[in-house]
């Protein structure tokens, strides 16, 4: 079982309240969020007041499903009615909410119990997760390490225990690389399956609602409650998928050891080595796509108050203002090639698998990382394997793969849409390997 199937079946026997949930959400809150950085705004009376309410609904025969009782965190890119929703930005600087966002209102109208925002890099625009108004979130096993990013609140949030799951924004992995760093579930269902209206942007055509739960069977409960258009089927257990495993290549450096942990989390199924020198390409044009419309989105901000950017966004996006109109045409060509490429590899395969990092997670405010004793860029070494699939718009799921030496290690799933329920099966029948010193 899933930590809110545990949850929610204690809920129903009468061995604990929602309130009693929420209570105890709080405290692992205050007990370790100065350590960690996971939460932005704490909404103790707000979450209260409807845990009250999910207990009232229960004692009164009204049952609103998995999610009724259960504590959640959100991303501060996330509108939450009455909260403040400053994008992890000095420019939204005492901004508040005014309604919620139609994922937030899904989850209320599932039962969950909003407990509070959490930290995001400065608009979403990074993929480490220490660049925010509110400070660095921070990586619960080592503190002195990256979250990751952007969703890094909302993976240290689940990963320290302060709630089961959390939503997050995914615009070029930044649910599923602070799931990896941080060893939880994170969760990138299909562009356009979860609405992001109420959504702050970053790059628009690239934009996903993601989730990050303590197991994949967390994340698909509560996607599941996000959309009535998800699947919800599943596969016979046992059923042996066809995977196939994406080469490294040269702009996606790999820790060996990582490689190898990952792929064995596969050994019960076929597994096939894919050259698949199409995504450098798939990766050069999410660059110019995400560049092009992350400026356009601030454009104006950069013009008129530059000195309220973190020093770091403010450079990428003055960098992105230098992208070509003809790159961000062939990009979108591109993006339809690589769809069909995709496909096609899919007609062979049940599922698409890699590392989903290619390295544990680095130092706060490093921006170099070793990886097989070269040295390269975080940024795009935190990028290269996760960006392809918002550029194709295909689910993508980070699950946990073992741990070398003290630090966790994802391993990633990607299948085309309306496939989704091979890949939680597989999901659920991973190896488990120990540590790797």
């Amino acid at each position: 079982m899933s930590e809110i199937e545990v949850l929610a079946a204690a809920l129903r026997e009468g061995e604990t309240t929602a309130q009693a949930l929420a209570r105890r959400s709080l405290a692992r809150i205050a007990d370790r969020n100065s350590e960690v950085g996971a939460f932005a705004v704490v909404d103790a009376d707000g979450a209260l007041r409807a845990a009250l309410r999910a207990d009232h609904e229960l004692a009164d025969g009204i049952d609103r499903g998995p999610l009724h009782g259960i504590p959640i965190g959100v991303k501060d890119l996330v509108d939450v009615a009455g909260l403040p929703a400053t994008r992890g930005s000095a420019h939204f600087a005492g901004h508040r909410a005014v309604m919620d966002a139609e994922c937030v209102r899904r989850l209320r109208m599932a039962g969950a119990v909003i407990i509070g925002t959490t930290v995001t890099h400065e608009f979403g625009y990074g993929p480490t997760g220490d660049r925010s108004w509110h400070g660095p979130a921070r990586n619960p096993h080592e503190p002195v390490r990256m979250a990751g990013g952007s969703s890094g609140g909302s993976a240290a949030a689940v990963a320290a225990g302060m709630v089961p799951a959390a939503l997050g924004t995914d615009t070029g992995g930044s649910a599923r690389i602070p799931a990896a760093l941080c060893g939880i579930a994170g969760y990138k269902p299909a562009f356009g399956r979860v609405s992001t209206v109420g959504v702050f942007p970053l790059s628009p055509s690239l934009d996903h609602v993601g989730v990050l739960g303590a197991t994949a069977r967390d994340c698909r409960l509560v996607v599941e409650s996000l959309t009535p258009q998800h699947s919800g089927r599943h596969c016979a257990a046992g059923t042996v998928a066809r995977v196939g495993w994406l080469a490294e290549t040269p702009d996606a450096p790999v820790e060996s050891a990582i490689a190898d942990l990952t792929r064995r989390a596969l050994a019960e199924h076929d597994v096939t080595q894919v050259p698949c020198d199409a995504l450098t390409g798939m990766r050069e044009a999410f660059r110019a796509i995400q560049d092009s419309e992350a400026f356009a989105i601030h454009a104006d901000r950069v013009h008129d108050r530059p000195d309220l950017f973190d020093a770091e966004v403010l450079e990428r996006l003055r960098s992105a203002s230098e992208t070509p109109g003809w790159r961000l045409v062939r990009a979108r060509q591109a993006r339809e090639a690589a769809r069909e490429h995709m496909n096609s590899l899919f007609e062979r395969f049940d599922l698409l698998a890699s590392p989903t990092v290619g390295t544990t997670a680095p130092l706060i405010g490093d921006r170099e990382v070793t990886v097989n004793g070269a040295s390269h860029p975080v940024r795009s070494t935190l990028l290269a394997l996760t960006s392809p699939w918002n550029l194709t718009g295909f689910p993508a799921l980070s699950v946990p793969a073992g741990h070398l030496g003290r630090l966790p290690v994802g391993l990633q799933l990607i299948c085309p849409p309306n496939r989704e329920e091979v890949l939680f099966s597989v999901a659920d029948s991973l190896v488990r390997p120990g540590a790797v010193a």
